[in-house]
């Protein structure tokens, strides 16, 4: 298993990084996103977006719980896989979970899933488990607070599984790894 921690000052830099980790996504591939609210995990999921090139914008499923972006060709007529973006914040159960039938898109996609830790580990013995805190209090003002896109965030990506083993992790500024 293999870690990277990265601090991105702002919103635009961890979409930027979510770019960055699209770079190694491929279809088949589990992210399952662990954080407060205001974390970072929707922003950090527009950037994998556009480094996926997928059509749509990307915006937290809460209410609807999942959402699924097809690819837009490239250039050179190429796609990638789609995007299958899960918000498990107001599932209740396992039952839930299983009816929303990700393991019949899994292969096909790149699956996303915010609040999945505890939930979906079970999809995949391969996966990428992306911790983000969004640290509050000294260099955070009051407007800060009001701010979504204000603030750093410090992001933990750990790489589960033999898929995962000769990968490079994106680093940002690393912390620890």
């Amino acid at each position: 298993m293999s870690a990277v921690t990265v601090r991105l000052p702002d919103a635009d830099a961890t979409r930027a990084y979510g770019r960055a980790l699209a770079g190694v996504l491929r279809a088949g591939d589990l992210v399952v996103l662990t954080g407060d609210l205001g974390a970072g995990k929707t922003t950090l999921t527009q950037g994998i977006g556009v480094g996926l090139h997928v059509r749509g914008q990307v915006a937290s499923p809460t209410f609807i719980i999942a959402r699924e972006h097809p690819p837009v060709p490239r250039e050179d007529g190429s796609t990638g896989p789609t995007l299958v973006h899960v918000d498990a914040y107001r599932l209740g159960s396992l039952d839930e979970v299983d009816a929303l039938d990700l393991d019949a898109s899994l292969e096909e996609a790149v699956t996303v899933v915010e609040w999945g830790e505890g939930w979906v580990e079970s999809l995949a013995q391969d996966r990428l488990e992306v911790v983000l805190a969004r640290p509050r209090g000294g260099a955070l003002t009051d407007d800060d607070l009001d701010d979504a896109a204000a603030g750093e965030r410090v992001v933990t990506v750990r790489a589960v599984g033999a898929r995962w083993a000769d990968v490079a992790l994106p680093d940002a500024d690393p912390v620890a790894g």
